[in-house]
């Protein structure tokens, strides 16, 4: 199976930050947001990846690609860790890179790797949102499309005061994680929402979904939304839901960014005792409120 993973909006929520670096590029621990995402579909077997890309978006292709000059300094200076975690990074995966020349919204995004992806199913997962799990969650999704032939979006339920930040599903379970999507909404408002089963942002879709996109007139701002093909995808051939297993780090806007820096600090095999000892320092101090 292939994998999209669209990384070619501006992201204004980070402005200044984004102004010229992406905001895939933004550094969590040691490692930048979109190396998480790869990594995870390297580890669910996948090995053609599709990254989406814009005008803005070159250091993306610049860092999963070699840096003779740099591996030569750290070789030189017997820095052979510093030099492990950089020189296998072109040879993590197939790594191919598509442009969206204009700001059309995540579902023309993915309308983009169409020819790439040809007449198979193929996974999509976004370039800021990090998993932690036993089992990759593009993983979880992948056996439930080999067992049911379907469409299904990783799902996962949010307070309710938060849907209106999300696509909402209305969904009927199955088993104890798997649900048949009725129908999906998009960021409705808390009192109007179906539920709190939420969209959250990894796809394992049919090829159908490219035919949906392209009978799908642009929405807000002229972009074309993926929740609206999907809705198209699941009247034509049925749509699931998977509560997926594990936790999800949501890099969409500075507070959701500082907060997955410091779960994920904590859980660092290297930094995390540096941060609690830290943290109760602070704590002594009386800094922290």
């Amino acid at each position: 199976m292939k994998a999209v993973i669209p990384a070619a909006g501006w992201g204004v929520r980070f402005l200044p930050l984004t102004k010229e670096q992406p905001k895939e590029m933004l550094p969590v621990i040691d490692k930048p947001v979109i190396q998480y995402v790869v990594e995870e579909a390297v580890e669910a077997g996948i090995r053609d990846i599709i990254i989406v890309t814009g005008r803005h978006k070159r250091t993306i292709e610049d860092h999963f690609d070699r840096a003779f000059e740099l591996e030569s300094v750290l070789r030189n200076g017997n820095r052979q860790a510093l030099l492990d975690s950089i020189s296998g990074l072109h040879e993590l995966a197939d790594l191919h890179y598509i442009r969206q020349h204009e700001q059309r919204g995540l579902g023309d995004a993915v309308y983009q790797a169409r020819h790439h992806i040809g007449d198979e199913p193929f996974a999509v997962m976004l370039g800021d949102t990090i998993h932690v799990s036993e089992v990759p969650v593009v993983k979880q999704l992948m056996e439930v499309h080999a067992r049911t032939g379907k469409s299904v979006i990783a799902a996962e339920r949010v307070p309710g005061e938060k849907v209106k930040d999300y696509g909402v599903l209305d969904a009927v379970k199955l088993d104890d994680r798997l649900y048949e999507i009725r129908d999906l909404v998009e960021k409705p408002r808390p009192e109007e929402a179906p539920s709190d089963l939420c969209i959250a942002g990894t796809y394992v879709l049919t090829p159908g979904i490219f035919e949906c996109l392209e009978n799908t007139p642009p929405g807000h701002n002229g972009e074309v939304q993926l929740t609206d093909a999907l809705r198209l995808l699941r009247k034509k051939e049925g749509m699931l839901a998977w509560e997926f297993v594990g936790k999800r780090y949501d890099i969409g806007d500075i507070p959701g960014w500082l907060n997955s820096q410091f779960e994920l600090a904590l859980r660092h095999p290297v930094y995390g005792e540096k941060l609690r000892q830290r943290i109760r320092e602070l704590n002594e101090q009386e800094r922290f409120i």
